[in-house]
């Protein structure tokens, strides 16, 4: 799995409609069912939704990672979607969440779902870039960002 691989196959949403965690998720689901991705969206919804109970996958600095597992799907599919206003997704620092980024992955396997979790928080982890992310005008801006962004100051000289 390689990880611009997934975001370049991926859905997005620049503007979340909903203002509630269990809407957002369902929001995030259905891109994915109408992007031909999954093949049940009731299933995909619940194993987001358990791994949801078990534990809130709102992270910090207004970013959560919704996921699941489920042989909804037969490899790693992806949805990026915004909500610039925020939300509340009982994040581990308190602040709402902004910047959503969903995975569903075959039940039998994990290791494409722990790396690009992996990559996709390696990209996050910049203020500047979380910033560029919220500030897309499209899609394309949007994908542009995470492949790349992260990668943009790493040659900066004195």
């Amino acid at each position: 799995m390689k990880f611009a691989d997934v975001l370049k196959d991926g859905c997005y949403c620049l503007s979340l409609r909903s203002d509630t965690k269990r809407g957002v998720i369902e929001e995030m689901v259905d891109l994915l069912a109408a992007a031909g991705k999954i093949r049940d969206r009731d299933a995909v919804l619940k194993a987001v939704m358990e791994r949801e109970r078990k534990m809130s996958t709102g992270m910090q600095f207004g970013v959560a990672i919704p996921h699941g597992k489920t042989d909804s799907v037969d490899r790693l599919v992806s949805v990026v979607a915004l909500k610039k206003e925020g939300i509340e997704f009982g994040s581990l620092d308190g602040k709402p969440a902004r910047i959503f980024i969903m995975t569903v992955s075959p039940v039998s396997q994990t290791g494409p779902h722990m790396q690009y979790l992996t990559e996709i928080s390696k990209v996050l982890n910049s203020e500047d870039v979380r910033n560029r992310i919220l500030s897309a005008a499209s899609e394309e801006e949007l994908l542009g960002i995470l492949t790349n962004g992260h990668r943009r100051h790493d040659t900066c000289q004195d």
